[in-house]
């Protein structure tokens, strides 16, 4: 079983980002438009596949079958 980590590590935030500073990072994943989410010591959580695109949108919804009047 392979181990994928879930979570973009630090460095790869910074990279992501140019940023090393917390406030800095959160600031820029704002303005990229990335969802993320802050963490109990306020560092910014990046989903690994918001970023690797394996995150797939959701189906639009559809109504049910209605009968053509």
């Amino acid at each position: 079983m392979m181990n994928v980590d879930l979570f973009l590590n630090a460095e790869e935030v910074h990279q992501l980002t140019g940023f090393k500073r917390k406030t800095k990072q959160i600031q820029q994943l704002k303005k990229m438009g990335i969802p993320f989410f802050i963490n109990a010591t306020n560092r910014p959580i990046v989903s690994r596949s918001v970023v690797d695109g394996s995150a797939k949108a959701k189906p639009p919804k559809t109504q049910g079958w209605q009968p053509a009047l």
